[in-house]
């Protein structure tokens, strides 16, 4: 009897990745990702048990990556494929929770593309393609926003006058997914830690910092766009909105510049001036001042929201690293920390090097974790309930 397969996708802004699970028991199969997508270096990498294997395709955008995948293996989008989930940066006020695509829903998400114009075009180019390729396979769409909704109405408003709310204007949130891993491993692990105050902090290229309590979304760095709250690999985090009419008057950039200013061109990237990953910055930093202001900076400005985001808790028990930077870079985590002692933070150097899953010392107040988030595999467990409803 041949293997039912869930398909899900999740389209970054210049990356997509692929995983493959089995239907009955969310085994995973199968993790495919493309990377620097629209430059001359796009490349696949292939994740199997053996380790990863990558080598260069040509994916001048997110649709042509998601061709030559499917040329590449053929095998993997076989007859067996049962449905497809897919991502969605963001879902706007009014979607809440997982849903089936339809042609309103794709409409809806057409009209509040330009929230996200960083994420959502290419995810929507990537449904139309998976649509149309098997149109007889049922794919569903989760929300990173959803998650955020729990938050209290006040602090999902911003003070403007009331209309700007009713035209859309408003914190949504995102990485839910994200949070949404991080809180079922905890609970796996610590029932109790998972429904105490949390920070939850996913530090990648994309970077944020979420207050739960109660298992719920209390508040959360990003706000009306993934482009606000720290500062992250290009872009910048929050900005006094007056920089933005200061540089439209004395420079004349136009709207499309400074987007293309706050999201593509500042950040580490514009800080360091040569680079936006962290590791290249890490290297540098000792003979290189840019590069080690920016570290210093991106720590500096983490450090800030997690005081203002222990504030809407009240206090803190637990603290969560993930995303790229948050899992795997330890001096980083260390260089945060180092700030919050006045919150009962304390690290276990030997712990932090070795990125063990708890990083605190045995004294600390506040426990300190690290954990590998997994959205696909939370994607997947919500296409999977869907699909029973649907059988139901």
């Amino acid at each position: 009897m041949q293997t039912m397969l869930l398909l899900t996708v999740n389209t970054g802004s210049s990356s997509l990745k692929l995983a493959l699970y089995e239907k009955e028991n969310l085994a995973r199969k199968a993790i495919l990702s493309v990377e620097r997508i629209g430059s001359i270096d796009a490349r696949l990498i292939v994740h199997g048990s053996s380790g990863a294997k990558e080598h260069k395709i040509r994916a001048k955008n997110h649709v042509d990556a998601l061709a030559e995948v499917i040329h590449d293996l053929p095998e993997l989008f076989s007859s067996a494929l049962h449905a497809i989930g897919h991502r969605i940066v963001h879902g706007g006020a009014d979607h809440l929770k997982p849903e089936a695509i339809t042609t309103h829903l794709l409409d809806e998400l057409r009209e509040v593309k330009h929230l996200d114009a960083t994420h959502m075009p290419q995810a929507l180019a990537v449904i139309d393609s998976l649509m149309r390729q098997f149109p007889n396979v049922p794919q569903f769409v989760c929300f990173d926003t959803a998650f955020h909704r729990s938050m209290p109405e006040f602090a999902q408003r911003y003070p403007l006058p009331r209309w700007t709310s009713d035209a859309g204007v408003r914190r949504y949130g995102f990485h839910g997914l994200s949070c949404e891993s991080i809180l079922a491993q905890l609970k796996l692990i610590d029932a109790r830690a998972a429904m105490a105050r949390l920070l939850i902090a996913h530090l990648g290229n994309g970077a944020s910092v979420t207050a739960v309590q109660n298992g719920r979304s209390i508040d959360t760095t990003m706000g009306f766009s993934p482009t606000g709250g720290l500062m992250m690999g290009t872009r910048c985090g929050d900005l006094d909105p007056t920089v933005m009419t200061y540089l439209a008057r004395v420079r004349g950039m136009t709207t499309d510049a400074l987007e293309q200013l706050v999201n593509a061109e500042s950040g580490l990237l514009g800080v360091s001036g040569e680079s936006q990953d962290m590791r290249d910055l890490l290297v540098r930093a000792a003979s290189d001042r840019q590069a080690a202001e920016a570290i210093e900076l991106f720590c500096y400005v983490a450090r800030k929201h997690f005081g203002a985001l222990v504030a809407t808790l009240g206090g803190i028990d637990t603290i969560i690293f993930t995303g790229g930077i948050g899992e795997n870079r330890a001096p980083i985590r260390e260089k945060i920390c180092r700030g919050l002692t006045y919150l009962g933070v304390q690290l276990d150097d030997k712990r932090n090097a070795a990125h063990e899953g708890v990083i605190s010392a045995e004294s600390s107040r506040v426990v300190v974790r690290v954990l590998a988030t997994d959205e696909d595999l939370v994607i997947a467990r919500h296409v999977a309930s869907l699909l029973k409803e649907r059988s139901a």
